[in-house]
């Protein structure tokens, strides 16, 4: 058998617009149910074509467990079921009277997919798979009489062999109601490489049967569509917009209230021109018999959210460090980190953008 070329689309739901997407960090977790289009198995069956049709349409289910790196790729275990009813069964050129069974699949996969951040609450992905699948021809039966003659055949075994899928889906963010959780929707081709399996056959032509038993590969394709969730361990609550900064008291002449001080990447030590920022702070803040002086530390949205927050706090501890050098007493100075919850330029996640890389000083 050949590795069929199956068109995967992703279904974009409309849905109102929510919290913006961001990329999975971590450890999730997904399930997922649907409805699955089997197409015909095909075979050579003791000596003769053999299709077995099913349903128009079965059942699917997975589950499964990834990582999630951060910057849209993501890996994970998957195990899924389907399962489809048999319609009817065509032995060379007969079609049976009477038939019945299930052809089912069990799979164990390995995959992988990227996600396609477009800055919204949708995110489209695309992944492959491969690993282990078994096929489980269920009490498949199909028979024919003709007058006093009939023939039949009848398959109930099941084998493993290489698995492997196609996947397209689109993800929508719930993480304004459940931070972590998304709704999704996929369609998947699954296919395996062609399973051997035993199979009997019968005849009784003018009162004489004769059995014979053989085996078989049978082809198993198929094409699927499904809902499901996502939820990601330990994903941020949304952030509530900053409260306006209570106005500072009006300034002595010549004093400025507001200082910011910024910092390169990934760094919490201070510059020259930072220096000489926090000197002039500590300066005015004696000049204007200031009683208390605000200190509170901010990054970027580049990298995860946890260490940005103890960067941020670095950051404003530096700063506080070199006030008390420039004369401030410890007592006078409250230390804040927001990491990166207050940008001053919005940015999507993982941008790096220097004016948020701050500590803002305001003297009260």
């Amino acid at each position: 058998m050949s590795l069929k070329k199956v068109l995967l689309a992703a279904t974009v739901l409309a849905l109102p617009v929510a919290a913006q997407a961001q990329p999975v960090n971590g450890l999730y977790i997904a399930g997922g149910a649907g409805a699955n289009f089997r197409l015909d198995s095909s075979a050579k069956i003791l000596g003769e074509s053999t299709k077995a049709k099913t349903t128009d349409a079965g059942a699917l289910g997975l589950v499964s467990v990834g990582w999630g790196f951060g910057n849209g790729l993501r890996a994970e275990l998957e195990g899924n079921f389907r399962s489809n009813d048999v319609r009817r069964v065509v032995v060379g050129p007969l079609t049976s009277t009477s038939q019945g069974g299930y052809l089912r699949s069990y799979g164990a996969m390995i995959n992988a997919f990227y996600d396609i951040n477009l800055g919204g609450p949708v995110t489209p992905y695309v992944g492959v798979g491969v690993g282990y699948g078994w096929s489980d021809w269920n009490r498949v039966r199909g028979s024919v009489v003709s007058g006093a003659n009939s023939a039949g055949i009848r398959v109930n075994d099941a084998a493993g062999t290489f698995a492997y899928q196609g996947i397209a889906g689109v993800a929508y963010s719930l993480s304004s109601m459940v931070p972590g959780l998304s709704l999704t929707a996929e369609a998947r081709y699954y296919g395996t490489l062609d399973p051997s399996l035993h199979g009997t056959g019968s005849a009784r032509i003018n009162g004489t049967t004769t059995t014979i038993a053989g085996t078989f590969k049978p082809s198993n394709d198929n094409i699927s569509g499904l809902i499901g969730f996502r939820y990601a361990f330990g994903a941020p609550a949304p952030v509530a917009p900053a409260a306006a900064p209570a106005a500072a008291p009006a300034a002595a002449p010549g004093v400025a209230r507001t200082y910011l001080v910024f910092f390169d990447w990934d760094r919490a030590d201070l510059t020259a021109r930072a220096r000489e920022i926090i000197k002039e702070a500590a300066t005015n803040a004696q000049r204007a018999n200031v009683t208390r002086i605000e200190v509170a530390g901010h990054a970027d949205r580049s990298g995860d959210a946890a260490y940005n927050q103890r960067l941020s706090q670095r950051r404003a501890e530096a700063v506080a460090a070199q006030l008390v050098r420039d004369g401030v007493a410890r007592g006078a100075i409250s230390v804040q980190a927001f990491g990166e919850s207050r940008p001053l330029v919005p940015t999507a996640d993982n941008v790096r953008e220097p004016q948020n890389r701050r500590v803002e000083i305001v003297l009260r």
